[in-house]
Order: C-alpha cells, then sequence, then structure tokens
C-alpha cells in the first residue's frame, strides 16, 4: 500500500450506493468517518459517500500529531474526549493504528512566546492536563538538541499516529458498525422537499435521508456556496516529507518556527516547516477578505500569497464552477482527490534546521515527499452545527487540527444530530457567528 492515497490507490468500498438512509454523510475525512461511525453505533442507518478515497486529502496527509497542548480554550474539551477515544480505539485496534502518547513539546528562540507558554500551562492545569514550561536544561534532557532554543512548552500526555494507515483503519471500524461507505461517489447536491433535507443527488443515484452532514474539508464551501449557504472557509497549502530511517533523538513530536517533526514507526521522521502555509488567491478570498482581516494581522507573516490555484478545478480556482445541475457531472467528480506539489524550497529549510538542531543525525535524507490542503475559518475553529437548511449539519474548518479531534468531533457531531445533548459548550462552533454580526474572536494566543 502507497503512503499517499490518490486517485490511483483502490477501490475499497465500490458501492453501490443504497437508495435509502436515515443520514447521508458527504466526505471520508476523519471528521466524517467518525461522525458516520457514532451515527451507526447509535443505530442510525448510515451512507457515507466519498467523492475519491477514504483519508484521500488531508486526514492522511497531515504531521500525525494528537495533540491537546495549545489548543483553543473552547476546543480543548473535545479534545480531551478524543483523546480517550483514540486511546480506547488504540487498545482495540492494536498497535497497527499507530497510536502513542509520547508528547508535544513547542519551542522558541523568542522570549515574548514564554508568557504565552505559562498561560496555556495554567489552563491545560484548569482541565487536569499536564502541562510543563521547560528551561533550555530541562530541555536537553528531554530534547537532546544543539539548537539555543531559550524555552519549551510540553504535554507529556500528547499523542501521535500515522494518518495514512490509521483514518482507513477507523473506517474499517464503522464499515463493521454498519455504515455503508461508497467510494468514487460524488454527491452533486441536496434533495430539497419544502426547503428541507430529503436527500441527496449523487453520482450514482438519489439517496432519500432526513438529514446531511457535510464533512467535505476543503470542498464543502463550494458544495455549501452552491444551495445558498455561506461558509467563509479558505484553504492553505501544508508541506511535508518523511526522512530515511534515522537513529533516534526523542520520542517527543515538537515544533519551532522554522520546522515541525515526528517519529515515525518505522525509523524515520514525519518533518515539515513548523508555520509556514502557502495561500492560493481565489474569489473566496475577496468574497471573505473582511473576515479575515484580524487573522491577516496575527498571522500573515507566516503564509506566501499566491495569485492562481495550483491546478485545475480546485474548490477556490478561478474558473471551477459556482453553479451545476444535479443531473450531469459537478465539480466534485472533475476533482477526485487534491494533490497539490510540496514546497520544496520550505522542505530545504526544514532539513536545514533538523540538521542544526540534531547535528548528530545531521542533514536528513527526504524519503518522500507531499502536501495537502488545510480548511481554514476566519477565528480557526471549526463550525459544528445545523446549516439554516433544516436537516443539513455542517463539521467543517477544522484548521489544521482535524486529525485529533476527529473522534471527538465525530461523536460530537452524532448526538447534535440525534438531538441529544453534545457534553460541551457548543456556542463558539455554531455557523450563525458568521451571520449574526458577531465579532471575530481568534481566541487567546499562547
Amino acid at each position: 500500500m502507497s503512503f499517499v492515497i490518490s486517485e490511483a490507490s483502490p477501490v475499497t468500498y465500490p458501492g453501490p450506493a443504497p437508495a435509502q438512509a436515515d443520514v447521508v454523510v458527504i466526505g471520508g475525512g476523519v471528521a466524517g468517518v467518525m461522525s458516520a461511525y457514532h451515527l451507526a453505533q447509535a443505530g442510525r442507518r448510515v451512507v457515507l459517500c466519498e467523492k475519491g478515497r477514504i483519508a484521500g486529502e488531508q486526514s492522511s496527509r497531515n504531521w500525525g500529531w494528537i495533540r491537546q497542548q495549545r489548543r483553543d480554550p473552547d476546543e480543548l474539551p473535545i479534545m480531551i474526549e478524543s483523546m480517550r477515544l483514540w486511546e480506547g480505539f488504540a487498545a482495540r485496534l492494536g498497535p497497527e493504528l499507530g497510536f502513542r502518547r509520547c508528547g508535544v513539546a513547542y519551542l522558541t528562540h523568542d522570549r515574548d512566546a514564554v508568557e504565552g507558554y505559562a498561560r496555556w500551562v495554567e489552563l491545560a492545569a484548569s482541565h487536569g492536563v499536564e502541562s510543563h514550561l521547560l528551561s533550555p536544561k530541562e530541555l536537553g534532557e528531554r530534547i537532546p538538541n544543539k539548537a539555543g532554543w531559550i524555552a519549551g512548552l510540553i504535554t507529556p500526555s500528547d499523542a501521535r499516529a500515522e494518518p495514512w494507515v490509521a483514518v482507513p483503519i477507523l473506517a474499517r471500524l464503522a464499515a463493521e458498525a454498519g455504515v455503508h461507505i461508497v467510494e468514487n461517489c460524488a454527491v452533486r447536491g441536496l434533495d430539497l422537499t419544502a426547503g428541507r433535507v430529503a436527500g441527496v443527488i449523487t453520482e450514482q443515484g438519489r439517496i432519500t435521508a432526513e438529514q446531511v452532514l457535510l464533512a467535505g474539508g476543503a470542498w464543502s464551501s463550494l458544495f455549501a456556496r452552491r444551495h445558498g449557504v455561506g461558509l467563509p472557509q479558505l484553504l492553505v497549502r501544508s508541506t511535508v516529507a518523511q526522512t530515511v530511517a534515522l537513529p533516534e533523538v526523542t520520542q517527543v513530536s515538537g515544533a519551532d518556527n522554522v520546522f515541525a517533526w515526528r517519529r515515525r514507526l518505522d525509523g524515520s521522521y514525519t518533518v515539515a516547516p513548523g508555520t509556514w502555509h502557502d495561500f492560493y488567491i481565489g474569489p473566496d478570498a475577496f468574497r471573505h477578505f473582511f473576515k479575515y482581516v484580524p487573522q491577516m494581522r496575527r498571522d500573515l507573516s507566516k503564509t506566501a500569497m499566491k495569485g492562481w490555484s495550483p491546478g485545475k478545478g480546485w474548490p477556490d480556482g478561478w474558473t471551477t464552477p459556482r453553479n451545476w445541475a444535479f443531473d450531469g457531472p459537478s465539480p466534485f467528480e472533475a476533482l477526485r482527490i487534491l494533490n497539490p506539489q510540496p514546497n520544496m524550497m520550505r522542505l530545504a529549510e526544514v532539513q536545514d534546521a533538523f540538521a542544526w538542531a540534531f547535528p548528530t543525525l545531521g542533514r536528513p535524507q527526504l524519503a518522500r515527499t507531499w502536501a495537502g490542503m488545510i480548511d481554514t475559518m476566519p477565528d480557526t475553529v471549526p463550525v459544528l452545527d445545523e446549516s439554516p437548511i433544516p436537516g443539513f449539519w455542517i463539521a467543517t474548518g477544522l484548521s489544521g487540527h482535524g486529525f485529533g479531534i476527529g473522534p471527538g468531533v465525530g461523536r460530537v457531531m452524532a448526538d447534535l444530530m440525534l438531538g441529544h445533548p453534545a457534553g460541551h459548550d457548543m456556542r463558539r462552533f455554531r455557523y450563525g457567528r458568521f451571520t449574526d454580526g458577531s465579532k471575530i474572536d481568534l481566541g487567546p494566543t499562547f
């Protein structure tokens, strides 16, 4: 099995799609898979439609971190629950999942960052999460290095897993729970009756259902807008690589402003730019410009602006159709899996930084490189809510945090859709925060 899931990957769930369900889930990433699993566990008949392959996009292309550390305060309770779910899945499914509590560390050369680290330690303690501010000496004991970091922040209970393996395993678990998964099956649009959901129209035909969950990641805004539901979601490219096998310097996963790393099961490392992303300007960038002004003021120096989408048919491409008929091919069939080229210049900087921090290992040779598109929101937390269309639910905009928090998001979405209490304060994640005049809230900086 290739480490990159692409259109060339074998279809595991060919269908056909059934004609009836209680719930249709759109999107086979971790949030969609886990929502479908929890709904099926509750006795709902669930069909999950994935236009490409399960975990073909960001759910298999991320760093593989499962972290509580530096989470938004409103996300943290869901993430703590998600960590428990990950641990339960690992006990049930075995070591193949790759789950291991290794600790995650953030490292800095900037004295101003230390104050934020200290604030996080206080927040973590208030939620029962152990987290520590580390001096250079303590850092050296946990992560032997020559980088000259002046401080670090570590949460020992944070974990890691192998994304391109883990999410397909979780999909198999969902299928065993009764979820009917269909790959290569794009949902072209909602089937509406009297203004509410009556089902979906797919490339394989109509599926009747009382509820639909949109968990389409990078494609969610395009789909929702076709039905008049505005989501101020944009995309950034994240570049990642795998080194050749190297001696171990630490089991801890970590990041500074230049590079991030994670030890892998096979003895190599996943490495990536620490805070850098590429943003491709499209129509939605202008449409949602003012909502993103607060985030740009804070983070623009960490983003490279590009004037054209990296491929034909991109979700926010200049020539991508925004309106299409449901009885013919849709944009979701034209490009089934986003597979952007990695930013090799940034990876060269990562190699240099890795060698500087860990001189005993030297400049790592890269065995594989790839990239993925992260769906982000103006306030960097997701929408987890019912849309203005009754029966049409949304779980998107996980903003690069989705792999770790996915199991918790799935449980929350299932209970919301079942009419049960979510178990957490969900006001921060409501759809209406972008339409009711609320001020964009970026949350505290850690």
